[in-house]
């Protein structure tokens, strides 16, 4: 179980990372570097980034509940 938890907690902290790094700043962030900038795009940038936002939460949360999870665990061993 401790070693789930710790894959996970790697897992959902190169996620973090990169969704983190994909969203959109001042500047445009990466996210304008693979097509994310583009007007034309059929859902909206707005959307996009709405979206962005709600996965970064979402893996956020996951990795919040790994990282007490590992901590619970390694705390009975």
């Amino acid at each position: 179980m401790i070693l789930t938890l710790q894959i996970i907690l790697i897992v959902t902290s190169l996620m973090l990372i990169a969704l983190i790094l994909l969203q959109r700043s001042k500047g445009g962030g990466l996210t304008s570097l693979f097509g994310g900038g583009v007007q034309s795009s059929l859902s909206g940038s707005a959307a996009a980034d709405r979206n962005m936002a709600r996965y970064t939460i979402f893996v956020g949360m996951i990795w919040a509940i790994a990282v007490v999870g590992n901590g619970l665990m390694l705390a009975n061993v």
